[in-house]
Protein backbone atom coordinates (compact mmCIF):
# COMPACT_ATOMS: atom_id res chain seq x y z
CA UNK A 1 0.00 0.00 0.00
CA UNK A 2 1.35 3.46 -0.92
CA UNK A 3 2.02 6.14 1.69
CA UNK A 4 -0.83 8.23 0.26
CA UNK A 5 -3.33 5.37 0.66
CA UNK A 6 -2.06 4.56 4.14
CA UNK A 7 -2.68 8.13 5.22
CA UNK A 8 -6.13 8.26 3.57
CA UNK A 9 -7.19 5.06 5.33
CA UNK A 10 -6.09 6.24 8.78
CA UNK A 11 -8.10 9.21 10.13
CA UNK A 12 -5.74 9.62 13.11
CA UNK A 13 -2.60 9.65 10.96
CA UNK A 14 -4.29 11.97 8.47
CA UNK A 15 -5.14 14.41 11.28
CA UNK A 16 -1.57 14.40 12.62
CA UNK A 17 -0.07 15.06 9.19
CA UNK A 18 -2.67 17.75 8.45
CA UNK A 19 -1.77 19.56 11.69
CA UNK A 20 1.93 19.33 10.78
CA UNK A 21 1.23 20.98 7.42
CA UNK A 22 -1.46 23.53 8.37
CA UNK A 23 -2.30 25.26 11.67
CA UNK A 24 -5.70 24.28 13.09
CA UNK A 25 -8.67 26.11 11.49
CA UNK A 26 -6.47 27.78 8.89
CA UNK A 27 -5.94 27.34 5.13
CA UNK A 28 -2.41 28.70 4.80
CA UNK A 29 0.34 26.08 5.10
CA UNK A 30 3.09 26.41 7.70
CA UNK A 31 6.25 28.31 6.75
CA UNK A 32 8.40 25.17 6.47
CA UNK A 33 5.95 23.74 3.94
CA UNK A 34 5.99 26.91 1.82
CA UNK A 35 9.75 27.36 1.97
CA UNK A 36 11.11 23.83 1.75
CA UNK A 37 8.51 21.26 0.71
CA UNK A 38 6.38 22.98 -1.95
CA UNK A 39 9.30 24.10 -4.16
CA UNK A 40 10.34 20.45 -4.50
CA UNK A 41 6.88 19.21 -5.47
CA UNK A 42 5.18 22.00 -7.43
CA UNK A 43 6.10 23.06 -10.93
CA UNK A 44 6.79 26.66 -11.95
CA UNK A 45 7.47 26.93 -15.68
CA UNK A 46 10.21 28.89 -17.39
CA UNK A 47 9.75 32.64 -17.06
CA UNK A 48 6.68 32.31 -14.81
CA UNK A 49 6.14 34.77 -11.96
CA UNK A 50 4.21 34.73 -8.71
CA UNK A 51 4.19 38.28 -7.37
CA UNK A 52 5.25 38.96 -3.77
CA UNK A 53 1.80 39.73 -2.40
CA UNK A 54 0.13 36.56 -3.69
CA UNK A 55 -1.18 34.24 -1.00
CA UNK A 56 -0.19 30.72 -2.03
CA UNK A 57 -2.26 28.32 0.06
CA UNK A 58 -0.83 25.34 -1.77
CA UNK A 59 -0.06 22.04 -0.10
CA UNK A 60 2.17 19.12 -1.06
CA UNK A 61 -0.56 16.45 -1.21
CA UNK A 62 -2.24 18.05 -4.26
CA UNK A 63 -0.70 19.36 -7.46
CA UNK A 64 0.05 22.94 -8.41
CA UNK A 65 1.47 23.71 -11.86
CA UNK A 66 2.16 27.18 -13.29
CA UNK A 67 3.01 27.16 -16.98
CA UNK A 68 5.78 28.91 -18.88
CA UNK A 69 5.68 32.73 -18.87
CA UNK A 70 2.47 32.82 -16.84
CA UNK A 71 1.99 35.45 -14.12
CA UNK A 72 -0.06 35.56 -10.92
CA UNK A 73 -0.52 39.19 -9.90
CA UNK A 74 -0.53 40.68 -6.39
CA UNK A 75 -3.34 40.10 -3.87
CA UNK A 76 -4.51 36.89 -5.53
CA UNK A 77 -5.13 33.68 -3.56
CA UNK A 78 -4.43 30.20 -4.91
CA UNK A 79 -5.60 27.18 -2.89
CA UNK A 80 -5.12 23.53 -3.84
CA UNK A 81 -6.21 22.12 -0.48
CA UNK A 82 -9.17 20.20 -1.91
CA UNK A 83 -8.08 19.83 -5.53
CA UNK A 84 -5.26 20.28 -8.01
CA UNK A 85 -4.64 23.64 -9.67
CA UNK A 86 -3.18 23.72 -13.19
CA UNK A 87 -2.42 26.97 -15.03
CA UNK A 88 -1.19 26.82 -18.64
CA UNK A 89 1.41 28.83 -20.54
CA UNK A 90 1.31 32.60 -21.21
CA UNK A 91 -1.66 33.06 -18.88
CA UNK A 92 -2.27 36.16 -16.75
CA UNK A 93 -3.99 35.83 -13.39
CA UNK A 94 -4.94 39.44 -12.61
CA UNK A 95 -4.91 41.24 -9.27
CA UNK A 96 -7.14 40.02 -6.46
CA UNK A 97 -8.31 36.75 -8.01
CA UNK A 98 -9.30 33.74 -5.90
CA UNK A 99 -8.64 30.28 -7.36
CA UNK A 100 -9.67 27.23 -5.33
CA UNK A 101 -9.10 23.82 -6.87
CA UNK A 102 -9.88 21.57 -8.53
CA UNK A 103 -9.28 24.05 -11.36
CA UNK A 104 -7.58 23.80 -14.76
CA UNK A 105 -6.91 27.06 -16.61
CA UNK A 106 -5.61 26.81 -20.16
CA UNK A 107 -2.90 28.69 -22.03
CA UNK A 108 -3.10 32.28 -23.31
CA UNK A 109 -5.90 33.06 -20.86
CA UNK A 110 -6.54 36.51 -19.40
CA UNK A 111 -8.20 36.79 -15.99
CA UNK A 112 -9.02 40.39 -15.11
CA UNK A 113 -9.39 41.53 -11.48
CA UNK A 114 -11.33 40.18 -8.46
CA UNK A 115 -12.56 36.98 -10.10
CA UNK A 116 -13.61 33.97 -8.00
CA UNK A 117 -13.05 30.51 -9.46
CA UNK A 118 -13.90 27.83 -6.91
CA UNK A 119 -14.30 24.11 -7.41
CA UNK A 120 -15.42 23.76 -3.77
CA UNK A 121 -18.85 23.82 -2.14
CA UNK A 122 -19.77 23.48 1.54
CA UNK A 123 -22.33 20.96 2.69
CA UNK A 124 -25.32 22.46 4.48
CA UNK A 125 -27.96 19.69 4.52
CA UNK A 126 -27.53 18.62 8.18
CA UNK A 127 -29.32 21.33 10.17
CA UNK A 128 -27.99 19.95 13.48
CA UNK A 129 -24.43 20.81 12.52
CA UNK A 130 -22.77 24.14 11.63
CA UNK A 131 -22.06 24.43 7.92
CA UNK A 132 -18.31 24.86 8.45
CA UNK A 133 -18.17 21.42 10.12
CA UNK A 134 -19.94 19.60 7.29
CA UNK A 135 -18.15 17.83 4.47
CA UNK A 136 -17.14 19.80 1.43
CA UNK A 137 -17.84 18.67 -2.11
CA UNK A 138 -15.73 19.40 -5.16
CA UNK A 139 -16.38 19.57 -8.90
CA UNK A 140 -13.61 20.48 -11.32
CA UNK A 141 -13.64 23.76 -13.22
CA UNK A 142 -12.01 23.91 -16.66
CA UNK A 143 -11.28 27.15 -18.53
CA UNK A 144 -10.15 26.57 -22.10
CA UNK A 145 -7.29 28.19 -23.99
CA UNK A 146 -7.46 31.83 -25.12
CA UNK A 147 -10.34 32.86 -22.85
CA UNK A 148 -10.85 36.33 -21.38
CA UNK A 149 -12.68 36.47 -18.05
CA UNK A 150 -13.86 39.95 -17.08
CA UNK A 151 -13.50 41.65 -13.69
CA UNK A 152 -15.64 40.46 -10.76
CA UNK A 153 -16.86 37.34 -12.58
CA UNK A 154 -17.63 34.16 -10.64
CA UNK A 155 -17.12 30.67 -12.08
CA UNK A 156 -18.95 28.04 -10.03
CA UNK A 157 -17.93 24.44 -9.31
CA UNK A 158 -18.24 21.94 -12.14
CA UNK A 159 -18.30 24.47 -14.99
CA UNK A 160 -16.33 24.03 -18.21
CA UNK A 161 -15.70 27.08 -20.39
CA UNK A 162 -14.62 26.31 -23.94
CA UNK A 163 -11.83 27.71 -26.07
CA UNK A 164 -11.63 31.42 -26.98
CA UNK A 165 -14.61 32.50 -24.87
CA UNK A 166 -15.35 35.86 -23.29
CA UNK A 167 -17.03 36.12 -19.90
CA UNK A 168 -18.31 39.65 -19.37
CA UNK A 169 -17.45 41.57 -16.20
CA UNK A 170 -19.65 40.69 -13.23
CA UNK A 171 -21.06 37.54 -14.80
CA UNK A 172 -21.91 34.46 -12.72
CA UNK A 173 -21.20 31.33 -14.77
CA UNK A 174 -23.21 28.35 -13.52
CA UNK A 175 -23.39 26.22 -16.68
CA UNK A 176 -20.93 24.99 -19.30
CA UNK A 177 -20.03 27.37 -22.13
CA UNK A 178 -19.19 26.00 -25.62
CA UNK A 179 -16.15 27.11 -27.62
CA UNK A 180 -16.13 30.58 -29.21
CA UNK A 181 -18.92 32.21 -27.20
CA UNK A 182 -19.51 35.47 -25.35
CA UNK A 183 -21.54 35.18 -22.13
CA UNK A 184 -22.98 37.85 -19.85
CA UNK A 185 -25.21 38.19 -16.80
CA UNK A 186 -26.38 36.36 -13.68
CA UNK A 187 -26.75 33.56 -14.44
CA UNK A 188 -24.52 33.98 -17.49
CA UNK A 189 -26.16 33.43 -20.89
CA UNK A 190 -24.70 33.29 -24.38
CA UNK A 191 -25.15 36.53 -26.34
CA UNK A 192 -22.73 35.85 -29.24
CA UNK A 193 -21.25 32.86 -31.04
CA UNK A 194 -18.54 32.65 -33.68
CA UNK A 195 -19.87 31.35 -36.99
CA UNK A 196 -17.06 29.48 -38.74
CA UNK A 197 -18.93 29.53 -42.07
CA UNK A 198 -19.22 33.32 -42.24
CA UNK A 199 -16.13 34.12 -40.16
CA UNK A 200 -18.19 36.50 -38.00
CA UNK A 201 -19.43 36.76 -34.42
CA UNK A 202 -23.22 36.44 -34.50
CA UNK A 203 -25.68 37.67 -31.87
CA UNK A 204 -27.80 34.94 -30.32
Amino acid sequence: MSIRNTVKNSPKLKKVIHRALIPNNEARPRSWVRLFLNPLLHKHGKGSKVKNRVRMDVLPFNKFVLGNYSVIEDFSVVNNGVGDVFIGDNTLIGMGNVIIGPVTIGSDVILAQHIVISGLNHGYQDVTMPIHKQKVTTAAIVIGDECWIGANAVITAGVTIGKHCVVAAGSIVTKNVPDFCVVVGNPARIIKRYDAKTGEWVKV
